[in-house]
């Protein structure tokens, strides 16, 4: 891998990585949504997160914003091609943790024993 191709590795991972990405993917993985819609179905974001959330996920290509000048003045938010990809691609490392969790305790686990071991001696 180049190092351009590790950048943008990177940055996806980083922007999946970050608190609020994935809720929101996963909320507008059902379809168009409002501002308030999202929220609601995220739980617990601030409006300020919640919107800089969708603008970088607007910036890369993720999600489209759609304003329709009404009074007041109405915004939606869907997933784009590429949203829905990379919601594919979320789910997909999901499955792995949960189809694992045993296996990760036990890791987990058996690490912290040797650590436990090591520091005694």
């Amino acid at each position: 891998m180049t190092k351009p191709d590790a950048t943008i590795v990177r940055e996806v991972f980083d922007l999946t990585g970050a608190r609020w990405t994935v809720p929101v993917l996963v909320a507008l993985e059902t379809g168009r949504l409002r501002f308030g819609e999202i929220a609601r179905d995220v739980g617990g974001v601030a409006q300020k997160q919640l919107a800089a959330t969708l603008r970088e996920l607007e910036r890369d290509g993720f999600v489209e914003r759609t304003a329709f000048a009404t009074i007041p003045p109405r915004v939606e938010y869907e997933l784009t091609e590429l949203g829905e990809e990379l919601v594919g691609g979320v789910k997909r490392l999901g499955s792995i943790a949960l189809n694992n969790r045993d296996r990760i305790v036990t890791a987990r686990r058996q690490f912290a024993e040797r650590a436990e071991n090591s520091a005694a001696i």
